[in-house]
This record gives C-alpha cells, sequence and structure tokens, in this order.
C-alpha cells in the first residue's frame, strides 16, 4: 500500500535510516489507530462520511505536498556523496503525519482486529491493543528489510547523475498518484 511505496521512496532517495524513520512514524501512527479501534472511536469513521471525507482530503492534500516537495527537488542528485541529510525525527514526524492522515487504516483496524478477539476470555479492548502492537512489529520488521532492500537497490541505481531528475519525478508521481486515488476515493 502507500505506506510500503512511502518507505521505499525514503530508502531509495536517502538512504535505510530514513525509511526506518519513517517506519517507526507510520508504525506509531499504528498505535493510535489500534487504540482507536479497541476504545470504538475509530467508529466515527465508519459511520460518518463527514469526519471520513475531512480525513481523507486531510491526506490526499498531504500527499499532494510531498508530490510538490519531490518535484521541486528536480535535478538534485542522489548520489550518497551529495545526498542532503534528512532529519530523522522529521521523516519520523512525516511518517505518524501520513498514517494518521489516512481514514481507511482505522477502518482496517475496526474491521481486522475483532476477528481475533475472544469475548470469553474478557477485557477486548486490551486484546485489540495487544493485536495491534502485534501487527506494529511485524510492520515495523518488514519495513526495516524494505528500507535496506530499497537502500542497496537506490545505491546501484544512482551511479549515473541523470536519473536524479527521473528519480524526484517518478516520486513525485507516485506521491501524486496515491493522494489522488485517496481523494477520488469513494468512502
Amino acid at each position: 500500500g502507500p505506506d510500503i511505496v512511502y518507505v521505499i521512496t525514503q530508502s531509495i532517495a536517502h538512504n535505510k535510516w530514513a525509511g526506518i524513520a519513517t517506519a517507526l512514524g507510520l508504525s506509531t501512527g499504528l498505535l493510535v489507530h489500534t487504540t482507536a479501534a479497541a476504545l470504538g472511536i475509530s467508529i466515527i469513521f465508519h459511520q460518518s462520511v463527514i469526519a471520513f471525507n475531512l480525513l481523507k482530503y486531510a491526506g490526499a492534500i498531504y500527499l499532494l505536498y510531498l508530490a510538490w516537495q519531490a518535484y521541486r527537488e528536480g535535478n538534485s542528485t542522489l548520489l550518497s556523496e551529495d545526498i542532503k541529510k534528512q532529519d530523522v525525527f522529521t521523516l519520523y514526524k512525516r511518517g505518524i503525519l501520513m498514517n494518521l492522515l489516512n481514514p481507511k487504516v482505522s477502518l482496517f483496524f475496526l474491521a481486522f482486529l475483532p476477528q481475533f478477539v475472544n469475548a470469553q476470555l474478557g477485557h477486548i479492548p486490551m486484546q485489540m491493543i495487544l493485536l495491534g502492537i502485534i501487527f506494529m512489529l511485524q510492520a515495523i520488521a518488514i519495513f526495516t528489510i524494505i528500507s535496506f532492500l530499497s537502500e542497496k537497490f537506490g545505491q546501484k541505481l544512482f551511479r549515473q547523475k541523470r536519473m536524479a531528475k527521473r528519480v524526484n519525478l517518478a516520486k513525485a508521481g507516485i506521491y501524486a498518484f496515491i493522494g489522488l486515488k485517496l481523494a477520488l476515493s469513494k468512502s
């Protein structure tokens, strides 16, 4: 989904640590969605078209902003000695924001987690939170592997300076596509 694409583009464009920082932010957002599902808050997005659409459009606008930023990078090179160091805390915050502005994640957790809850054991919200943490840990593991592999791919790809503009345009196109897809999706 969009989260994996975002981790891949950060890892290719910068390095594995940029991808991992982004992944940790995305995973932190999962904690919020898990808690919302466990407490029943995410039902609001399921029942309120207005709330769902507001969050959906905010997420789309944010992705289009990221597309614009990538487009503006233009010809900046992506060779390791030329890479502009990205602040990992900024990438972490971007990951959180990207995840929180996706209402479909809330709906996913609302639909997914209850399937694995055993009502006879009681403490249903705690079971859902535990399941969400397990989901988050596996997401971090997968995102980390993707970050390492994407960085390796990026290092081989970007030995040629002419690739920088193409990659920045592709990155902008991917973000724009995801943003538009989110904006145009039905609630």
